[in-house]
């Protein structure tokens, strides 16, 4: 695990954006029970760990995507991190909606993209990847290069590998689950008990169900 890595992951648990309950579970969006949450939206409330996000963007986005034109933000998470990172760099940004503005000019992307500008977009995290390819074929319908997509944090899931596969889509993040596992690991974050339930988890998550859930 290199320095930054462990550093981003580290500063997840500090600030509490890493939340875990293995004796229950949180509830996701695509109706997964899991037994750990990522809120790395909490990140902006920190000085320190919102820096050092914003600096590790900006150094792999110069790094993997060198001629990027765009920056673009998924909303609503990754909106904040992608006008910090847009700024630092000197780079025009966009944000891309879920879905279609219900009102005024119906946009789903906000700001100016045009096509064939080079776009590099900024996600929070990533579980299958579905939602962050959303905004990707949004950007491609407008004629947009998506150059890739770099995340905060990643479940490191293989259907996620295998959905930004099929897209075509090149991804990247600054810390994932395994360097979470590693660090906790390392400095006795959880205890052992702990360390087994998200290892069963993260090998069937989707058919991974509390002990004390009666559903």
């Amino acid at each position: 695990m290199h320095q930054t890595e462990k550093s981003i992951a580290n500063h997840l648990l500090q600030i509490k954006a890493i939340k875990l309950e293995s004796a229950s579970s949180f509830r996701w969006a695509s109706g997964w029970d899991s037994p750990i949450y990522c809120d790395s939206r909490k990140v902006l409330s920190f000085p320190e760990a919102r820096k050092l996000v914003r600096d590790a963007f900006c150094k792999k986005i110069k790094k993997e995507f060198p001629a990027v034109q765009l920056i673009a933000g998924v909303a609503t998470g990754a909106i904040a991190h992608g006008v910090l990172v847009a700024d630092s760099m000197d780079l025009p940004f966009v944000y891309v909606r879920s879905s279609t503005k219900g009102h005024g000019l119906g946009n789903i992307i906000e700001g100016d993209a045009p096509a064939g500008t080079r776009v590099v977009v900024i996600e929070d995290l990533i579980s299958t990847g579905k939602s962050s390819l959303k905004a990707v074929e949004a950007l491609r319908e407008n004629r947009c290069e998506v150059m890739g997509l770099a995340a905060i944090f990643s479940y490191n899931f293989g259907i996620a590998e295998e959905n930004f596969r099929k897209a075509g889509c090149t991804y990247t993040t600054l810390t994932n689950y395994n360097h979470l596992m590693d660090l906790a690991l390392e400095e006795k974050i959880f205890t052992p008990e702990e360390i087994e339930v998200l290892k069963q988890w993260q090998k069937d998550p989707a058919g991974w169900k509390p002990k004390t859930d009666n559903r």
